[in-house]
């Protein structure tokens, strides 16, 4: 997902640093890139929830090992924390490209908006 998504922003970012006549349809391109933000908020969404249910079994498992001592939960807790930490950077990645993406989604209106003036 992290190749698809960066090879998406920079074709389109590349897109937007031409020049473009003032027959291309950027209504078109405004569709096409919603529809990308939606399946990536999806997306980032389903990572944020697995995310959290690995916090929160991370979590359990610390308070049960504190509370025990039972050394087959270390264990499980590094096991865990080296899926989560994963997860973390997965997730902080899918949540800085949606919010790049409404920037070039703000670019693509303006340049709508220049277009309708001319």
């Amino acid at each position: 997902m992290r190749k698809y998504l960066t090879k998406y922003l920079k074709e389109l970012e590349a897109l937007l640093a031409q020049e473009q006549d003032d027959d291309f349809n950027y209504e078109a391109l405004l569709r096409s890139h919603l529809h990308m933000i939606q399946f990536m908020q999806h997306e980032r969404l389903v990572h944020f929830l697995v995310t959290m249910l690995f916090a929160i079994c991370f979590f359990i498992a610390l308070g049960i090992f504190l509370v025990t001592n039972i050394i087959a939960l270390s264990l499980l807790l590094l096991l865990i924390l080296a899926l989560l930490i994963p997860y973390i950077s997965h997730y902080y990645f899918l949540e800085n490209s949606v919010q790049k993406m409404y920037f070039l989604h703000d670019e693509i209106n303006a340049r709508i908006n220049k277009n309708r003036r001319h």
